[in-house]
């Protein structure tokens, strides 16, 4: 059997009862978190709480030796995952790989940020359009596809959730102000007005953590303010119901003419 389990958002406690039975019943137990991260603990407290050891895999274990795969072939391995399990290419490959293979899976939901986002923003999650991620860049490397994900979304009067680069092997966590920037940077290019500082923007922050920062002005205001410790994350609104605009308003600090 190989568990896929989710770890949700923020600390250890945000593991299910289900998640920590699995646990508690496999031969080994694995993890990774280049994928994503959680910052409200430390894989020493994991441990604590599972009364044995935790075996952190690198991209490289994850991706090309499979390991969790490889080692379910004759035992029952769990395989812990930042936020839900199945968000990831990588862990739907292998679930896959699993099946060919004859061996068991099991799935262990926990929170995403793809629920958790619109629900602290205050957005209709039924409104949003498709997802997207600014990477980020290297030379010869500077997709505009963020960009058009937004110009697509707002088309359809679709919001548009964007989630930012996560580098852990280098400890590197793209800010919500380096997203902002890399966006009006395409925009300098494109000139299409889709993103400007005038622009509608939400700055979310330790999503999931007891005290959640979510921000919401035009991007110029944005660009100026701290947001604190990762995970950030931003999100594009496109046109609003007055209740999302009110809840922006009160809740995020919004300036009050969008209620307009």
């Amino acid at each position: 059997m190989l568990y896929f389990i989710g770890l949700g958002l923020y600390d250890e406690k945000d593991i299910s009862v289900k998640g920590l039975e699995a646990l508690k019943s496999s031969d080994e137990v694995y993890a990774e978190f280049y994928t994503a991260g959680l910052f409200g603990t430390s894989i020493l407290k994991f441990e604590e709480l599972l009364g044995r050891e935790v075996k952190i895999l690198t991209r490289e274990e994850v991706e090309e030796e499979i390991i969790p795969l490889k080692e379910a072939i004759n035992q029952d391995i769990s395989f812990l995952i930042a936020g839900d399990p199945l968000i990831a290419t990588t862990h739907t490959d292998m679930m896959m790989q699993a099946k060919k293979r004859g061996i068991k899976t099991q799935v262990i939901h926990s929170s995403s940020i793809l629920s958790a986002a619109p629900g602290i923003s205050g957005l209709q999650a039924y409104k949003f359009g498709k997802v997207t991620t600014v990477p980020f860049t290297e030379e010869n490397y500077f997709p505009h596809s963020p960009y058009m994900a937004i110009k697509n979304n707002m088309e359809q009067d679709s919001h548009t959730l964007v989630l930012l680069d996560i580098r852990a092997h280098e400890n590197r966590y793209m800010t919500v102000n380096q997203g902002l920037e890399y966006l009006l940077n395409v925009e300098d290019q494109r000139k299409e007005g889709v993103i400007t500082e005038n622009t509608l923007a939400v700055a979310i922050a330790r999503a999931g953590s007891p005290n959640p920062l979510v921000r919401a002005d035009n991007i110029g205001t944005l660009m100026k303010e701290d947001f604190g410790g990762p995970l950030h994350c931003i999100i594009i609104p496109s046109k609003m119901h007055f209740m999302e605009a009110e809840y922006l308003v009160a809740m995020a600090g919004a300036p009050e003419d969008i209620i307009k």
